[in-house]
């Protein structure tokens, strides 16, 4: 990293509005951060399930005043992977995108080869990959979607250190790492691969230097340091968690307070 102080909106502002069960969350400081920094007009997410890392890219829209839609891509039957489930999780989801996101998010219940049409070619600005994690299927989610994405957009892949069962994203991603000048790998929790489409004129932020044109030794410090911002964020989560079974705790009945 360089000599100038990296301070994150994540870091200074982010309280996530929601919080479930998902893998996604060693990387939500990052999401934020990285919604902040390069401000997408378009965002589309293929693979949303209960929508953790998609509301964390649609909160930074909101706080950091930026003028973007974003599009939430899902079946929500399941599949192999995450096995099915019922329509529970997607009512879940709809619910809370209505009560906190409501005009700058679409929710498109549909296989991502449906959805396809729905997307002019270089107008996606943020791409989130996450769907199926077999090799074939990521392949294919990339090489069908990619020509969506603008030059200089960015795309995310999840589970690209997760070396269990059938997935596959791991060996695709580190395959694109031999083809893609512009690439990064964040390797704590299940992984998460950052890569940028050549060309256009993206504005050069501070992060998207740190993340392509940084050396091995920087690079190796971007990643501590995100390690750090979602342990950092855990720990205020907890406490404020403590704080308010603490001050309940002191509540008696009706709201008086006990001696």
């Amino acid at each position: 990293m360089s000599d100038s102080i990296y301070f994150p909106p994540s870091l200074q502002r982010f309280e996530p509005k929601r919080m479930v069960f998902s893998t996604w969350v060693d990387h939500l400081p990052f999401a934020y951060d990285l919604v902040a920094a390069i401000r997408p007009k378009m965002l589309v997410e293929l693979g949303v399930y209960n929508g953790l890392s998609f509301f964390t890219f649609c909160q930074s829209l909101i706080e950091n005043n930026i003028d973007g839609v974003a599009y939430a891509v899902d079946c929500w039957e399941g599949d192999e992977h995450t096995d099915a489930y019922d329509e529970s999780i997607f009512l879940d989801v709809q619910k809370h995108a209505r009560e906190n996101y409501r005009g700058i998010t679409y929710l498109m219940k549909m296989f991502f080869s449906e959805a396809l049409q729905h997307f002019k070619d270089d107008s996606i600005d943020l791409l989130h990959i996450d769907g199926l994690h077999t090799y074939e299927a990521v392949k294919e989610d990339f090489e069908t979607w990619y020509p969506k994405v603008r030059p200089g957009g960015i795309v995310l892949f999840h589970d690209v250190m997760a070396r269990l069962k059938d997935f596959g994203a791991w060996r695709y991603f580190e395959e694109l790492e031999q083809s893609h000048e512009e690439i990064f790998k964040f390797h704590h929790g299940f992984g998460l691969g950052v890569l940028r489409k050549p060309g256009g004129q993206a504005p050069e932020t501070q992060l998207t230097q740190l993340l392509f044109k940084g050396d091995e030794a920087s690079d190796q410090k971007l990643r501590q340091f995100y390690v750090h911002a979602s342990h950092f964020l855990e720990a205020r989560r907890q406490a404020g968690r403590f704080r308010e079974i603490t001050e309940n705790r002191k509540k008696g009945g009706q709201g008086k307070a006990t001696a």
